[in-house]
């Protein structure tokens, strides 16, 4: 009967719930088969018919932040990128920095010169004979997608500086990218796809998706923290700060922004336990 239920997504657009959708997100959270039942016997009875996709997350979230923090961190990754607004700024330095961690040297927000205008490139990502261009797309709301238009236009730049000869020897490669924390419509995944533009958005591509790529690496944003405040994580990326590493490696960094001792180990533990990789404790 619930699967006969409308809710409401943050496009506005009507779809049917679905349990196994719930389940598998907070599978993918890493929560147990136990978590996940408890939390969808308690969840089902308070459905109601166009019940919003941001309700049901909020009690999800709730529930499970009942059974572990770090899971609960985990399940809100999503939201927690979106905290980086509203600039996109923040979003780039976090691409950056999983660069860095598969050996990139790495660059943020470069002016190149291309053939025939200059460019500003979000993230250069270089290893020896290896050039990496990366456009980041980024979004502080739920129910946006990136179009056509952009692999478009990012294309044409990007073949503007290869004209100019960024390749200075015949064993020195260039690979664009695109990364996005939310989705690419059909159209901009063909083209991109038909240009050989590296496409990375939250679901794409399968196994390597942006959030696959961080839960692998345990390269997580302080934003989706369960145990600070939004006021608080907004403390912090003013001063600088995009990654919950930094909280733990630094330990006088939240007593800095005011938080008493009393909840600074509980945070770190948090931290600690959020950014050991996925692919090493399966």
């Amino acid at each position: 009967m619930f699967n006969n239920i409308n809710v409401i997504k943050a496009s506005g657009k009507k779809e049917f719930f679905s349990i196994e959708k719930l389940k598998n997100s907070l599978m993918r959270a890493h929560a147990t088969n136990e978590e996940i039942q408890n939390i969808v016997d308690t969840l089902l009875p308070k459905l109601y018919e166009n019940i919003s996709t941001k309700k049901i997350y909020t009690e999800a979230f709730k529930l499970l932040r009942s059974y572990s923090r770090t899971k609960a961190s985990r399940y809100q990754l999503k939201r927690g990128l979106m905290e980086f607004g509203p600039t996109g700024f923040p979003f780039e330095r976090f691409v950056g920095e999983l660069f860095k961690h598969q050996g990139y040297n790495v660059q943020v927000d470069v002016t190149v010169q291309g053939k025939c205008v200059t460019h500003e490139i979000d993230v250069i990502a270089t290893k020896p004979n290896e050039i990496n261009y990366v456009e980041c797309k980024y979004r502080n709301q739920q129910g946006y997608s990136v179009d056509v238009k952009n692999p478009l236009y990012i294309y044409a730049r990007f073949q503007d500086v290869l004209d100019n000869g960024l390749l200075q020897s015949e064993k020195e490669t260039f690979q664009g990218y695109i990364a996005t924390n939310t989705k690419f419509t059909e159209d901009a995944l063909a083209y991109g796809n038909c240009k050989n533009l590296k496409l990375i958005s939250w679901n794409y591509p399968i196994g390597n998706s942006l959030k696959d790529i961080i839960d692998n690496s345990g390269i997580y944003p302080l934003t989706c923290l369960a145990t600070l405040t939004k006021n608080e994580k907004q403390l912090l990326l003013k001063e600088g700060y995009i990654l919950v590493k930094e909280i733990f490696e630094q330990p006088d960094l939240l007593k800095s922004i005011g938080i008493k001792e009393t909840r600074i180990e509980t945070i770190k533990k948090e931290g600690i336990l959020l950014c050991q990789p996925l692919a090493t404790t399966r």
